[in-house]
């Protein structure tokens, strides 16, 4: 099976991020799409981070029933920060009977090169980019590992979220429902 690992912080989840999975799940050659929730990204603070478990109870709240979606804790045993090389070479060994591609934004593209050993990340894995307004994918545009689709994005953001909830101001449609009435009905992110 060929899997997208669409890897964020999630912190939270929204519609967003679930717009563009389930593109990519059914309108490339994708047959599933693992939405991977990462401890800690090297290139962002932790320090806004909700608990591991709380974002990936968000993550399968807001997945439902969709059966091309999936949530994956494989970081959450990995060394932290998290490092996208290491994490595929665990997920190759675990599951050798799939075939992983990377699902990532125009953003993420454009600073590729910080990431530890992304020369061999291009070399073995395709990269499905969902294109981000106001980023150039610079000499990597022309890659032949990296296949540019044309997914419907919203210029939604966790930060915008969370400060909303932090505020006591509503987030409906920016989120799922069953999100939207877990967030509503409990501590995270108003503190």
């Amino acid at each position: 099976m060929k899997i997208g690992l669409f890897f964020g912080s999630f912190n939270p989840i929204h519609i967003g991020h679930l717009i563009i999975a389930n593109h990519m799940a059914t309108q490339t050659d994708l047959q599933k799409v693992w939405l991977v929730v990462s401890p800690h990204n090297p290139l962002k603070p932790k320090k806004t981070l909700a608990r591991d478990h709380d974002r990936l109870h968000l993550v399968r709240l807001g997945i439902g029933d969709n059966p091309r979606l999936e949530a994956s804790n494989i970081e959450f045993g990995l060394p932290k920060p998290s490092y996208t090389v290491d994490t595929l070479a665990v997920l190759k060994e675990k599951y050798p009977q799939h075939e992983f591609a990377l699902i990532m934004g125009g953003d993420s593209v454009a600073s590729l090169h910080l990431w530890k050993n992304y020369e061999q990340i291009l070399s073995d894995y395709d990269i499905y980019v969902y294109k981000r307004p106001s980023y150039d994918l610079g000499a990597l545009a022309t890659h032949p590992r990296l296949r540019i689709c044309e997914a419907p994005s919203l210029d939604i953001s966790a930060t915008y979220i969370r400060t909303c909830l932090q505020e006591g101001k509503s987030v409906r449609y920016l989120v799922p429902d069953a999100v939207l009435e877990y967030l509503e009905n409990g501590s995270l992110y108003k503190g």
